[in-house]
């Protein structure tokens, strides 16, 4: 079902949730071994989109929102997305440093980040259904949101939100459209009629931004083993309990090299369809 065939937001779905109160789940733990160039020396969620990780980029766009309640899942190399958050200031704003004194202050504006993140180790080889299963204690809220590590879109969370509410399940998984690798050729005969550059795949895959009820722990295990795309996700669907969010507008995901320049020539270019207000034109204005 297409975004503009949703359930329209009415007041009642408006007030039926506050974000503040719903956390959002984040996936930081994999070892991201396709995107090898970059993630020998770091863990994936910090591959810098622009000046900033895509874990940044990712937590904006639930902040933007009024998501501001994060569980980060931890594995490889986590110690360092830990290190990151405890010199944000540091690294990103002027200092005193007063030796007579000891005491050291930072100057200038504070960050415009008022977020509650909990950072949580939950295995180096674990994979996505454990870790998820292994955070549930942090977790005190009746649903809860969840997401990959990387990828970006310009999803609207309040209407994927007032869809999840209206349908009643257990689950909500959104479902993206992306671009063929491969140009596509039409064919008749040995003739070809058309021929589109890598189009949009007329098949819907999982996107990420999850929404799930509290009860979807119940499918999960702590083991190692457990991943989140086989077994409990099958296990949900098999049962009726997962609906589709079909997101029509922007999406992509870093999973690969290639993925990671064309990001970052995006971000170049002004280009950043995730981010509210971004164009080439504003871009183009900015630099006059």
């Amino acid at each position: 079902m297409p975004e503009t065939n949703m359930v329209e937001m009415t007041m009642a779905d408006q007030t039926a949730f506050n974000p503040a109160d719903i956390p959002v789940v984040i996936l930081c733990g994999g070892e991201g071994t396709r995107l090898r160039e970059a993630t020998e020396r770091m863990p994936k969620p910090l591959v810098e989109i622009g000046s900033e990780p895509i874990l940044l980029h990712i937590m904006r766009i639930y902040a933007r929102q009024g998501f501001k309640n994060f569980i980060l899942c931890l594995g490889y190399r986590g110690v360092m997305i830990k290190e990151a958050f405890l010199q944000y200031e540091m690294r990103r704003r002027d200092m005193l440093v007063d030796f007579a004194k000891g005491q050291h202050s930072f100057l200038g504006e504070e960050p415009d980040m008022d977020w509650r993140i909990t950072m949580a180790e939950t295995g180096a080889s674990t994979q996505t259904g454990g870790r998820v299963a292994r955070i549930a204690p942090y977790v005190k809220a009746d649903r809860f949101m969840l997401t990959y590590g990387d990828g970006v879109s310009d999803i609207d969370l309040h209407k994927a939100m007032a869809f999840h509410l209206a349908h009643g399940r257990i689950g909500t998984v959104t479902g993206v459209q992306p671009a063929s690798q491969f140009g596509v050729m039409r064919v008749e005969g040995d003739t070809v009629t058309a021929f589109a550059e890598k189009p949009k795949s007329t098949a819907l895959i999982n996107g990420g931004f999850f929404i799930f009820e509290r009860s979807f722990f119940d499918y999960l295990s702590e083991a190692e083993d457990c991943i989140l795309e086989r077994r409990p996700l099958e296990r949900l669907a098999g049962d009726g309990q997962l609906k589709v969010y079909e997101h029509t507008g922007f999406w992509r995901c870093m999973d690969t090299f290639k993925d990671y320049r064309e990001l970052n020539d995006a971000w170049a270019a002004g280009d950043m369809p995730w981010v509210p207000g971004s164009s080439p034109e504003a871009a183009g204005k900015a630099a006059r």
